[in-house]
């Protein structure tokens, strides 16, 4: 028996890959441990390094970078799903006219790193009169262009590759394209891109650090001003600890939700909307079907 990726190990190359994934883990496992004994060997976990961290004021700096870090995350998320869904249709149009323009802008706005589109709205549009971009202004609109464009091509790659015959199906009993798109294609789209589209979410999440470079003050800022606290010792690798595993948590709490809702759709398959949308799409296409045949018989 083989998959669809390769065939199914014997007997011999199932131990040579057991041996393979323990020497693996024991490599990990021996740099994991050379880092702690470097931190240890420097002092990084003495009491004087962590003893900023006792301070209840200290952590409410925290909390407070914790929430710009999930407002500019979330600003960002809602924003570049629905330009995501917006660029989307205007490349799937059949006229060029529109198509042409939307792929530019894709495609454009895919190759600039988020970083130069962070300092280009922070530095360069208030000397041209927009005085209202702000860091965070700045971090949200950049993570939304950038990650609307890699929404696009994710909702695109998800229609794509439904079956041809749907949208076929649905064209022969009159929709339109953008009732094709919105009842048909798009849900079915998104569910199968779920995964893609999470995982693209705890990327952003995780971009929203590029923001201290322009003052957003999110919890990698914060981590800087707390490494350079000179009177506790200058605790960098201590804040990096607090700070990274605090990003950690927020990834694997957003994967979580997403685990969950991809669990839910594998058990519910479709709405009750969606259900009354493709009986009636089937009725549709059963009445047609007869009335050609019964035409056809006719003849």
């Amino acid at each position: 028996m083989s998959s669809v990726l390769f065939d199914t190990p014997g007997p011999k190359a199932i131990v040579r890959y057991r041996w393979i994934g323990v020497a693996t883990v024991l490599v990990v496992a021996g740099i994991l441990a050379f880092v702690v004994f470097r931190f240890i060997e420097t002092g990084q976990f003495t009491a004087s390094k962590w003893k900023l961290f006792t301070f209840p004021r200290v952590w409410e700096q925290i909390l407070q970078a914790t929430g710009a870090t999930l407002s500019a995350f979330a600003v960002a998320a809602v924003c570049s799903v629905v330009l995501g869904l917006v660029l989307a249709i205007g490349r799937l149009s059949d006229h060029k006219v529109i198509s042409v323009p939307f792929t530019i802008f894709i495609e454009f706005f895919r190759a600039v790193p988020v970083l130069i589109l962070m300092m280009l709205m922070y530095y360069g549009l208030p000397p041209l009169g927009f005085t209202f971009v702000t860091p965070f202004v700045a971090v949200a609109i950049a993570l939304t262009l950038y990650n609307g464009a890699v929404f696009s091509e994710i909702f695109r790659a998800g229609i794509e590759s439904l079956p041809k015959g749907q949208g076929e199906a649905a064209y022969a009993i009159g929709l339109r394209k953008s009732a094709v798109l919105r009842l048909i294609l798009f849900p079915q789209a998104i569910r199968a891109m779920l995964p893609v589209i999470i995982a693209q979410l705890v990327v952003a999440l995780k971009d929203t650090a590029l923001g201290f470079l322009i003052t957003y003050q999110e919890l990698l800022y914060l981590a800087k001003q707390f490494g350079s606290q000179a009177l506790y010792g200058s605790p960098i690798i201590p804040s990096i600890i607090v700070m990274g595993s605090i990003y950690i948590v927020l990834c694997l709490i957003l994967s979580g939700v997403a685990k969950i809702v991809e669990v839910r759709t594998r058990r519910s398959p479709r709405t009750p909307k969606e259900q009354a949308v493709t009986e009636d799409t089937t009725t549709k296409i059963l009445g047609i079907q007869a009335g050609n045949q019964s035409s056809g018989a006719s003849i």
